[in-house]
């Protein structure tokens, strides 16, 4: 699920062996989030945030980060297929950056190649299929975000 983990992070990596991360999955009306602990190496999904007004999803992500305390911020960086970007991926990359500086909390980027596709087919193999995916399926795409962070991550650990 996914692609390559780490290449498309702008800073060097970060490893730590305790805490919480936070996950997202970046989009222009909703944002999904994931939580997982670096211990158990396990991402669930937590939430999504549906506004279109950036401060308002800043507050909602903040209320997350202070009951959560995380670690580190992982945010899906979304690419075409063969890799090459395109506007989501620069406001994807943006986000990322005011996350870090907002929150001073070290954020990396993880390519996100298909994770939404890989979210329904999930989503449909659980029984919810349609209409009913759409409250869960940005979170699921930021808990395979996640999962795949640590999948890569730590697959040396």
């Amino acid at each position: 699920m996914g692609g390559p983990v780490n290449q498309v992070s702008t800073s060097k990596t970060h490893k730590t062996s305790m805490g919480t991360v936070m996950a997202f999955d970046f989009g222009e009306k909703n944002i999904g989030i994931a939580i997982g602990e670096v211990q158990l190496r396990l991402a669930h999904p937590l939430a999504t945030v549906s506004d279109i007004h950036t401060e308002r999803r800043f507050d909602s992500i903040s209320l997350l980060i202070d009951e959560w305390q995380p670690v580190l911020l992982v945010v899906g960086l979304p690419t075409h297929a063969d890799g090459t970007e395109h506007e989501l991926t620069r406001l994807s990359r943006r986000f990322a950056r005011r996350l870090e500086g907002r929150f001073d909390i070290k954020t990396e980027l993880v390519d996100e190649r298909y994770t939404s596709i890989t979210a329904s087919v999930a989503l449909r193999e659980s029984g919810i299929k349609g209409k009913k995916q759409k409250p869960l399926l940005d979170q699921i795409a930021a808990q395979q975000i996640l999962q795949s962070y640590f999948d890569g991550h730590y697959a040396t650990a």
